[in-house]
């Protein structure tokens, strides 16, 4: 049995019910890519079908969570409005699905996500995909699991995710298409209620540290909103069900969202890496990198150069104000498909149309392994 590698089967710990689905935890070591000076390495799930379910071309998505989420989001059946899990949803369609946490962020290791930013988180999730994709082709996966080659490989990133899965593959080519969830290559904002006051947030340089951060780039406006804001009289707790409307569609139990929106504050915050969260939540929050996230075109190069296929998805409230907007900022892409999934907020693996999303990445895949082999 490979290093770091502990098979077990999907259907033990209620985490998907597709037959012959598989689930493999591994470990991926990735010092010599992100030359820190210390041990590196990236925890990884891997979902894997029946062989017999593999198509001729195989397909192998490699996921990468938001800010505040671990591998978890794709693999487990979260809760809220819908059910299942998105990864074995794909596998039990015969793809082999790969879930991947942010180097740092299980809070292992001793490396601290605010030192790293999008050059090493990168290249860190391009050296675990690289490694995954070669175990399979060399049959190292996984004992039994027969070798896998020639396979197509796109990928997938919500939120921050999207952001550096757009940098990764400007930067590293890792993918056959890609597919940018819940982010604008635009500009990403919150969707705020109809009528609601806008919100103003902090625009960040990308990378920014702490002590980067005194003054934001846009702190006249942030001034002004923050004047007006208490003038009028708002509330935290005004603010709080704007966020909410945004990232939770109205079928989404009240309690789901308060637990989503509490773990989201407190990690942001500097809340304790130890206390124990559901497996869908980082223990840690790359910080440096999500500081950004919300600043207009913060990888609007990097989008650009794009040249394989992108999927860009989103919920009818999204971090994507403008979601026919954003084709533009693919120049170079070979197509450019675009998704608006109903009665869907930000968290997309909460809402109870979730499946729906799912099955359009489907279908974007296979165009992907079309477009490849073409």
């Amino acid at each position: 049995m490979p290093s770091g590698v502990n098979p077990r089967d999907n259907r033990r710990d209620g985490r998907g019910s597709e037959e012959g689905v598989r689930q493999v935890e591994i470990t991926i070591d990735v010092s010599d890519a992100v030359g820190l000076g210390v041990a590196a390495a990236i925890s990884a799930t891997l979902v894997l079908p029946d062989p017999a379910a593999l198509p001729e071309r195989p397909v192998v998505c490699v996921a990468m969570p938001s800010s505040s989420y671990a591998r978890g989001y794709y693999t487990c059946n979260l809760p809220g409005a819908g059910s299942g899990a998105q990864a074995a949803f794909h596998a039990g369609r015969g793809w082999i699905f790969a879930a991947l946490d942010w180097l740092g962020c299980d809070g292992a290791g001793g490396i601290d996500p605010e030192d790293l930013g999008y050059a090493v988180l990168a290249a860190a999730a391009h050296a675990a995909q690289e490694e995954i994709v070669l175990r399979l082709a060399n049959g190292l996966l996984a004992p039994g699991y027969p070798p896998v080659g020639g396979a197509c490989v796109i990928g997938l990133g919500q939120s921050l995710g999207g952001a550096l899965l757009i940098y990764q593959q400007a930067r590293h080519g890792s993918f056959d298409g890609i597919g940018v969830l819940g982010f604008s290559a635009v500009h990403a904002h919150p969707a705020t209620p109809p009528g609601g006051a806008p919100v103003v947030v902090a625009w960040y340089p990308r990378d920014a540290r702490l002590e980067d951060c005194r003054e934001p780039l846009n702190a006249a406006a942030l001034a002004t909103a923050h004047a007006a804001a208490h003038a009028g009289g708002a509330s935290g707790h005004a603010a709080w069900e704007a966020v909410a409307w945004g990232f939770h569609y109205d079928d989404v139990p009240a309690s789901v969202v308060e637990q989503d929106l509490a773990h989201y504050e407190g990690i942001a915050r500097g809340g304790d890496p130890q206390a124990p969260s559901p497996p869908w939540y980082a223990r840690r929050t790359p910080q440096r990198a999500a500081r950004s996230t919300l600043t207009p075109g913060i990888v609007a190069a990097e989008a650009a150069a794009v040249t394989v296929p992108v999927l860009a998805a989103m919920g009818v409230r999204d971090l994507v104000p403008d979601p026919r907007g954003e084709p533009r900022a693919y120049a170079s892409a070979r197509s450019v498909d675009l998704f608006v999934c109903p009665r869907m907020g930000h968290v997309h693996n909460m809402a109870g149309t979730r499946a729906l999303l799912w099955q359009r990445i489907h279908q974007f895949g296979a165009w992907c392994a079309a477009a490849s082999d073409a």
